[in-house]
């Protein structure tokens, strides 16, 4: 099988810290490959090799089946990349942005006019493409964005954190708009620490940590890892939280925990269930709310990682571990 996307045993280091230690990952043809980790953990990295941003120091990478250092300028003529901050220059109009980017792809007058108002439309800018783009709002600019990584109509996508900032309207649009380039054949690989982005988006899932990939598969796949299904429950009575907490604690094990007024627990016997209610009517505790979820890919990166992504904390740096050591504008 060929792939749209592939590396082997990528390797690259920033003076003392490694980066990439490893890492082998493949993203097929016209599908979402989703990359996640921790701040830190080399998925920025990552996408500038593929992007030839950067050069490996060891392994190889592939785009479109072209090597992404001996024909980096193959692969640039290919791939579309989208950064975790808005590229364009907030002193031109929309269109100007556009019409510059296709200008420096070599694109005649004409089709770059062209080009830009299509995208513009499609991304629903057309009534703003005079203005500035410093007069958009957030949300605006990432879709300008995005549009300007498709004005030479790369058949790949690399998406590095595309929503980190937006409100939840403005990260649906996006996802929408992803959608729909990837109907029409477009491979994109999207890294993110919005785990219900990549739930929502991605065919595959990579997580990596510490330069080294620890886990790999569909989002359902990743789930059943850490355990199928998850128990929920509220008392109806606050002051009984603690004490289901550790009737149930006993039951499931040490995983159980309090998330605001719910009790929750990992489910690795059919058992349970009937074993909790007992134990709970035996207490005479008062239960307002009692149900089974699938697990959610926050908790397959907890059990993985040891902890919960940034983005989920609401710390709203995303990627900032490994912009610390990797230096800006390198070119390979």
């Amino acid at each position: 099988m060929s792939y749209a996307i592939e590396a082997e045993g990528l390797v690259k280091s920033f003076k003392e810290t490694r980066a990439l230690a490893g890492v082998d990952l493949t993203a097929r043809s016209g599908t979402v490959l989703g990359l996640l980790g921790p701040n830190g953990a080399g998925k920025t990295t990552a996408v500038r090799i593929f992007a030839t941003l950067l050069r490996p120091d060891g392994g190889r990478a592939a785009v479109a089946g072209h090597d992404v250092v001996a024909e980096a300028g193959r692969v640039r003529a290919l791939v579309g990349l989208t950064g975790q901050y808005a590229a364009v220059d907030e002193n031109l109009t929309g269109t100007e942005n556009l019409l510059m980017i296709g200008r420096l792809l070599g694109m005649p007058r004409g089709d770059s006019r062209a080009r830009a108002a299509e995208l513009l439309d499609r991304f629903r800018l057309s009534e703003a493409a005079g203005r500035a783009v410093k007069t958009y709002s957030g949300g605006m600019r990432r879709r300008l964005d995005l549009a300007a990584s498709l004005v030479g109509r790369p058949r790949i996508l690399f998406l590095d954190e595309p929503t980190t900032g937006l409100d939840p309207h403005s990260r649906g649009e996006l996802w929408d708009l992803l959608r729909g380039l990837v109907g029409e054949g477009v491979t994109a690989l999207l890294t993110t620490q919005y785990l219900d982005e990549a739930d929502r988006l991605a065919d595959e899932i990579v997580v990596i940590d510490r330069g080294r990939v620890i886990a790999e598969g569909t989002p359902d796949a990743l789930k059943s890892q850490v355990g199928g299904q998850v128990l929920q429950l509220r008392p109806i009575h606050g002051r009984d939280l603690e004490q289901a907490h550790r009737l149930v604690g006993q039951l499931a094990g040490e995983q159980t925990k309090i998330e605001g007024d719910l009790v929750t627990a990992p489910v690795n016997d059919p058992a349970l269930m009937p074993a909790v209610v007992r134990r709970l009517e035996d207490a005479g505790i008062a239960v307002g709310e009692l149900a089974l979820r699938r697990s959610s890919l926050d908790e397959v990166f907890l059990a993985l990682t040891g902890h919960r992504t940034r983005a989920e904390g609401g710390e709203g740096d995303a990627g900032a571990g490994e912009e610390e050591f990797e230096p800006t504008g390198s070119r390979s």
